[in-house]
Order: C-alpha cells, then structure tokens, then sequence
C-alpha cells in the first residue's frame, strides 16, 4: 500500500473518530452517524489497498 493511499485512509478513520465522538458529545445523531460514515469510508479505502498489495507480491 502506498504510503500517501495510507495516511489517506487513515486521516478519514480519524476524522470520523472525531466527529462520531463529538457528536456523541453534543448529543448531534447527524454528526455521529457522519463519522461513521467517513470511518467506514477509511475502512474500505484501506481494505481496497490491502488488496491491490496482495496480488502485486
């Protein structure tokens, strides 16, 4: 996985981590299910990459 792909997957897990949580705190369900959203998003990405490093070895 190429480092850039990465630190992109995992800058939006954090981003979503942020704003699930301040949502949480605000008691804003929209905010919260926003970082779920862009968490799931980072998953994914990162998933995907996983993949394309496993069939380029």
């Amino acid at each position: 996985m190429s480092g850039e792909q990465k630190a992109e997957a995992k800058g939006e897990q954090a981003k979503g981590k942020l704003k699930e949580t301040a949502g949480r705190l605000t008691g804003n369900e929209r905010l919260t299910a926003e970082g779920r959203a862009d968490q799931a998003k980072g998953d994914a990405r990162e998933a995907k990459e996983k993949i394309k490093d496993t069939f380029k070895h």
